[in-house]
């Protein structure tokens, strides 16, 4: 498999300056959607159910990065380190605003999931700049310890990659909490509209990164789909194994579950495009696979997950 992934590490994708912006403001705009469904009571219910929404913010903020960490030294010798810091990548994202609704699906506790999406979206302009250098710079280090190709070239531009997730992410979250506050009715008419523009737009733009390597893709497509279903199946085993080791109420364990799933890809793939964090001259191949990958079969897993909890009823 080390040979077959390195062949993808070579793949080199670049989109125009025009092209780049266009996804820039695409991303923006689902933001900005996903902060029409903020309340400032959501905030507040983080305070009421405490130990759930902490244990929960905890399986997302702090497990799933140091799971994966685990994991990419424990599949080292069968995986690249560009693969590896793509699944780190992936893993310091904040959770993906398609969780609440298959929280509602898998009668979970809706609520909870609303808040946990409410506060690492929030936070993930810290949190996501500080464990993708935190994460994968123990990872840099490790391969540079232990493997015979350092990785001297590779460096993580903390401040860049803050700067571009709060112009992304805090700006647009910021703007739409403050439509929500002062223009409630023009919120929640484009609600709706803009939680499905946001899965179309992931979709397009996984699109057109791999047009140009459609071929590349579906060849070895099983390698990454098997590296994605053990992490995808790992991050949901976290959210479950943490909320069951604190007993949680059942529906509680269903949210924490999907919220630990479902992460936002989207933000990672706009990351790898962007020149000032991620140079065209290195070969991420590996990372974009990975990232985009993710992003459409957790849908996939997440709904399967919600369509078979969606039968049962939380105890």
């Amino acid at each position: 498999m080390h040979e077959q992934l390195l062949l993808l590490d070579n793949v080199r994708i670049n989109f125009s300056a025009g092209g780049m912006h266009a996804i820039n403001i695409i991303l923006a705009f689902v933001m900005f959607g996903v902060a029409l469904g903020l309340r400032a009571q959501m905030f507040k219910d983080v305070l009421r159910y405490p130990k759930s929404a902490i244990v929960g913010f905890f399986s997302q903020a702090v497990a799933l990065p140091a799971v994966t960490f685990l994991m990419v030294v424990v599949l080292n010798r069968w995986i690249t380190p560009m693969v590896a810091m793509g699944m780190i990548l992936v893993a310091a994202c904040p959770g993906g605003n398609i969780s609440n609704f298959m929280s509602q699906l898998s009668k979970a506790n809706t609520e909870l999931s609303i808040s946990l999406t409410a506060v690492s979206t929030a936070l993930s302009t810290v949190l996501t700049p500080f464990n993708f250098a935190l994460w994968g710079g123990f990872y840099v280090r490790y391969v540079n310890k232990h493997a015979q190709d350092a990785l001297q070239v590779l460096e993580i531009p903390t401040a860049q990659m803050f700067e571009t997730v709060f112009l992304l992410l805090g700006v647009p979250l910021i703007l739409g909490i403050l439509t929500v506050k002062f223009l409630p009715k023009v919120a929640e008419k484009l609600k709706k509209p803009m939680q499905y523009f946001s899965i179309v737009f992931f979709v397009l733009m996984v699109v057109m990164a791999f047009s140009n390597n459609l071929n590349l893709f579906l060849h070895y497509i099983v390698f990454v789909f098997i590296l994605v279903f053990v992490h995808n199946l790992t991050a949901l085993s976290t959210g479950y194994g943490l909320a069951s080791v604190f007993k949680l109420p059942n529906a509680d364990r269903r949210t924490l579950t999907i919220e630990t799933g479902i992460q936002n890809s989207g933000l990672g793939l706009v990351l790898l495009f962007n020149p000032k964090i991620f140079p065209p001259d290195l070969a991420l191949g590996g990372m974009l696979f990975v990232t985009a990958w993710w992003g459409v079969w957790h849908i996939v897993a997440g709904l399967g997950i919600s369509f078979f909890w969606s039968r049962r009823n939380p105890k």
